[in-house]
């Protein structure tokens, strides 16, 4: 007899996602924290003035932590075998 019915199992598999979406939240929010106290305040004075709109900055640094997010549930996920 099997303990572990199939709809438990898919339950655990969809509470790890749900954690692994969690945990990738709660690190874009650390990045985007210390984006926005180190990083764009060093780019507005470094870049010329017309590129140094704050929400030009902040639009691309979402971007860029997005592909970099996505890329990692990606690669942690890996391909699906069903």
């Amino acid at each position: 007899m099997n303990s572990n019915p199939k709809g438990e199992t898919e339950m655990n598999e969809r509470f790890k996602i749900f954690a692994l979406v969690a945990v990738l939240g709660f690190a874009a929010g650390v990045v985007a924290d210390l984006t926005a106290e180190f990083i764009i305040p060093a780019l507005i004075a470094v870049l010329p003035a017309f590129l140094n709109a704050r929400y030009l900055l902040s639009g691309l640094a979402g971007a860029c932590l997005t592909l970099v997010l996505v890329s990692v549930w990606a690669y942690v996920t890996g391909p699906s075998d069903r």
